[in-house]
């Protein structure tokens, strides 16, 4: 049994005309497919990646993804014998999701998971909301998922020894955070310990630093901005947060790291959640003095990564002489 990656995402929602908008000016998505009472992206090469619906109270779920039919079942029967409660997905519930098959539970405290296999393709390549380079998806999945936690330590076991996420790295300052891999995204799932339960984004990554830009030109003018353009230190993404229709956020990103997952060591991160940026727009003054004094350290002790790029995304420029970039390379 191995998950593999975060394949798809459902919500329900009240509000199609705005997410119809939401989804291919904003984020760039491809409307696929529009109904009275469900809407349907693409991402890539596959029929959908993001279902909404105004009917359906259990199509929302993060969905991910197993390698066929025989991996499933073997899923849902180490649940089953963890005394977790699992429905499957047939039919037409599995066709409203693009899949061959897929099964459904909940983690311990209620938050509703799905896994699958089988994925409906398209053949017509996909065609953007608006002009942006795509989507890095493929064996890394749709990007990753975040919830919203009262206590962390209490999930982890679940999700670590009953699914079988691999733990990247863990936060106990200013706030506590888990954050899980299935492949060589640095990671594909999220634990945040705010006090609260449900989704706290989905993060969707792009191939063009420009486009990120642009993106946030959008959402900056529409006043849909949560947090504001900043780079991770684990995943060292540069992203900003937008809200969504509902009430839960979209980071939206270029540049996220890709580790070796067989030779990959946890470790705490120390320096907070951010090299730089990532400032709410709307926070408690707790919040606010909490992230200020761990990026305050961060800038005081110079941290910095190279950037992640990948082939087709970046030029060399000119030959510049900088001892720490020689340095880096040096090792």
């Amino acid at each position: 049994m191995q998950l593999q990656s975060f394949g798809y995402f459902g919500v329900r929602s009240a509000k199609l005309d705005d997410w119809a908008d939401y989804g291919p000016r904003f984020l760039g998505l491809q409307l696929a497919e529009r109904t009275s009472t469900t809407l349907k992206f693409r991402m890539d090469d596959r029929k959908q990646r993001i279902l909404v619906s105004s009917t359906d109270a259990e199509v929302t779920a993060f969905g991910f993804e197993v390698e066929d039919a025989d991996a499933l079942e073997a899923l849902a029967g180490r649940l089953e014998k963890s005394q977790v409660r699992v429905r499957r997905i047939t039919g037409a519930d599995a066709e409203l999701r693009g899949v061959a098959g897929a099964i459904r539970f909940a983690d311990p405290v209620g938050n509703p998971i799905e896994a699958f296999y089988g994925p409906e393709m398209e053949t017509e390549a996909f065609q953007p909301g608006r002009s942006i380079s795509g989507f890095r998806t493929g064996a890394l999945g749709m990007g990753h998922a975040v919830l919203h936690v009262t206590d962390v330590e209490a999930l982890v076991p679940f999700y670590r020894d009953v699914l079988g996420f691999h733990v990247s790295d863990y936060m106990l300052k200013p706030y506590a955070a888990y954050f899980f891999h299935l492949n060589p995204r640095q990671h594909s799932l999220a634990l945040l310990q705010t006090g609260r339960s449900g989704i706290h984004h989905i993060m969707m990554e792009v191939g063009m630093l420009d486009d990120v830009g642009q993106a946030l030109d959008l959402v900056t003018i529409e006043n849909r901005l949560a947090v504001t353009l900043g780079r991770h230190t684990n995943d060292l993404m540069t992203s900003f947060y937008a809200r969504t229709p509902d009430d839960f956020l979209i980071e939206y990103g270029w540049g996220g790291r890709v580790i070796e997952p067989e030779t990959w060591t946890p470790a705490e991160m120390t320096y907070g959640g951010s090299l730089w940026g990532h400032d709410p727009v709307s926070a408690s003054p707790e919040i606010r003095a909490a992230r200020q004094t761990a990026k305050a350290r961060v800038a005081k002790d110079g941290l910095r990564q190279p950037v992640q790029v990948s082939d087709g995304n970046y030029h060399l420029g000119s030959s510049t002489h900088c001892a720490w970039w020689d340095s880096v390379k040096q090792g």
